[in-house]
């Protein structure tokens, strides 16, 4: 249980303390500074603890949002500061100054006195916070927008404090605030009208976000098992739980923001399972098809690539930028113009084809349509949004002046997932490169053209040398963050070429379950350095050979092998990669130390 440290002589009536409980605090009382550091030194430390004024007048929601979220170490409001142990020593540090520069007393003494919404008072609780500030602490401050907390001086103050408290709803702004601010337009407007009840439901019923995720992938799972029939009644029963399985996906994360229930594993489930649900309804359309007579796993992998490679884009892009220089562009200020338009930001937002209105649009062609129509205008839907992001983000780089950093260049290289075949190349050449981006176009010109002349060994060959070549200078131009979307359409295109041209029955389903592991691996690097936890260990990328080693290794089996053996080579191939990656994926995202990464949007 946390432990809240109330200071301060209490105030009568006040319900601060049952608000406390309520949130999960067991209370203790401090009349002054110098009891407040001795009862602090006694809490555990492996504890949450919390100061806060007698004093204090606010929404419960408002304290909940101070208090209790568990991604910030150090969070505060007017009147409260709370520390997670990761925190504790520099809370203690501070309180321990600030009772030595107030004498031991609560309101008296103090050389910095900090300024609540009401008034300018003197609180134990907002002088560590200032504290803590001079320290460089840092020190998470949430946005409150209409609640209310404050510290009032007087009667006469506390009661129009109430008087505010008393003309907003908490519960209203807490629901409306489980929404994200930045959403698509079939989301906006067709799910979170409802979904944030729903949330509220599993909220009040104890059901946690993992349980709602975890109850998404399932149906979506069981959705990809109907459309497997290949009957009208499967497509049909298919498209309806793809809806409902976006709208627990939906409810997940308004539960987490809703109950501020945060976790490093509910980050890793809810970064993940969208492209497993995804990507398993493709593969069960490829099936239903199937039933019918209609081989349609081509347009299902290739469906999964393109989705895969605009998804890297949006990574690199935002990698490659988000801590830049100078991080202007014409562009850009155009764009944010049209912002000031209302009607264009949702254009924008839909032509892009965002997850709710792709699988509103996927649901819907699989009820009234068949696979093959759905892969085909996912298909052409999936290219238009990529050509229209992918030129508005070259145009923007192109009329940007910024200095890529050192990090953004280590999280494209990272994405790249170069392995070390491409290392060996750099260190025997020696070769530098003065324009990664037009080495990385060469090499996957030339194993472009030799897939389709029959040459696949000799232009994996070139490509996994020009692969190194790229890599060997730091991808700091503007253009460069283009290298990893370049090369997941290499490697997964040529998987999907040579399984094309095996000709065998088998071949590209087990093409499907290998391009679907390296993705995996691929999305986990993302969200890995998304975490600030570094792309994952060398000994991974090694042991999977890196998507130069990959390709080469594929192109050499379907040239060696017949088409039976090239089967069920890249079927054991996809299930090796897949348990290897799957493995150490999981050690890391359920260790102590993983990152807290949570998924509050696809920009894609």
């Amino acid at each position: 249980m946390s432990t809240a440290i109330v200071t301060g002589q209490p105030v009568p009536g006040s319900s601060l303390e049952n608000d406390l409980r309520s949130l999960g605090f067991d209370v203790r009382a401090a009349a002054d500074a110098s009891e407040a550091e001795s009862l602090l030194a006694a809490v555990p430390a492996d504890r949450r603890v919390a100061l806060v004024d007698a004093r204090f007048v606010g929404h419960l929601h408002a304290l909940r949002l101070g208090l209790t979220d568990p991604r910030f170490p150090l969070a505060a409001v007017p009147g409260a500061v709370t520390a997670q142990p990761a925190a504790r020593q520099a809370l203690t540090r501070a309180l321990a100054r600030e009772t030595s520069a107030a004498g031991g007393t609560a309101h008296g003494g103090a050389p910095a006195r900090a300024k609540s919404s009401v008034g300018d008072v003197d609180s134990v609780a907002d002088r560590v916070i200032t504290a803590l500030d001079a320290d460089d602490s840092a020190v998470h401050r949430p946005e409150l927008g209409s609640l209310v907390a404050a510290v009032p001086e007087d009667p006469q103050a506390r009661n129009e404090v109430r008087q505010a408290v008393a003309a907003v709803d908490d519960e209203a702004v807490r629901l409306k605030s489980a929404v994200k601010s930045r959403d698509g337009f079939f989301t906006t407007f067709f799910i979170s009208p409802y979904s944030r009840y729903i949330a509220r439901w599993c909220a009040r019923r104890g059901l946690t976000p993992n349980q709602v995720t975890t109850a998404s992938l399932l149906t979506a799972l069981i959705a990809a098992g109907c459309a497997a029939t290949g009957t009208r009644a499967g497509f049909v029963a298919a498209g309806v739980l793809l809806i409902a399985s976006f709208v627990l996906d939906c409810t997940d994360g308004q539960l987490a923001r809703y109950a501020l229930k945060y976790s490093t594993l509910g980050a890793w489930l809810d970064a993940t399972f969208d492209r497993a649900k995804e990507y398993a309804y493709y593969a069960g359309l490829a099936l239903g098809a199937a039933r019918g007579g209609d081989d349609v796993w081509a347009l299902a992998l290739g469906a999964m690539i393109l989705q895969t490679c605009r998804h890297v884009v949006d990574f690199s892009f935002n990698e490659a930028n988000h801590d830049a220089t100078a991080n202007t562009s014409p562009t850009a200020a155009f764009s944010d113009k049209l912002d000031s338009v209302g009607w264009t930001v949702w254009l924008r937002r839909m032509i892009v084809l965002p997850i709710g209105e792709r699988w509103a649009m996927i649901a819907v062609l699989t009820a009234l349509t068949t696979p093959r129509i759905t892969f085909y205008v996912l298909l052409v839907g999936c290219a238009f949004a990529a050509t229209y992001t992918t030129a508005g983000r070259v145009l923007r780089s192109v009329t940007r002046k910024a200095r890529r950093t050192d990090r953004a260049a280590q999280a494209l290289a990272d994405l790249a997932d170069n392995g070390p075949l491409a290392a060996l190349v750099v260190r025997l050449t020696r070769l530098r490169p003065t324009a990664p981006l037009l080495v990385a176009l060469a090499g996957v010109a030339v194993l472009t053209v030799n897939l389709f002349v029959g040459w696949p060994v000799l232009g994996a060959a070139v490509y996994a040398v020009t692969s190194g070549w790229a890599l060997s200078r730091p991808l700091k131009g503007a253009l460069d963050w283009l290298i990893p979307p370049l090369f997941r359409a290499a490697e997964y295109g040529t998987v999907l070429v040579l399984a094309s041209d095996a000709g065998m029955n088998g071949a590209l389903p087990a093409a499907f379950g290998l391009v679907a592991a390296v993705a995996y691996h691929h999305y986990d690097t993302v969200y890995r350095i998304r975490g600030n936890a570094g792309a994952p260990p060398a000994w991974l990328v090694r042991a999977i050979g890196g998507q130069e080693g990959r390709t080469v290794l594929v192109t050499v089996l379907a040239a060696v092998l017949t088409a039976s053996q090239f089967k069920v080579a890249l079927t054991v191939l996809a299930v090796v990669v897949a348990l290897v990656v799957l493995i150490e994926s999981i050690r890391f995202w359920v260790s102590a130390g993983a990152p807290a990464v949570h998924d509050e949007g696809e920009p894609a």
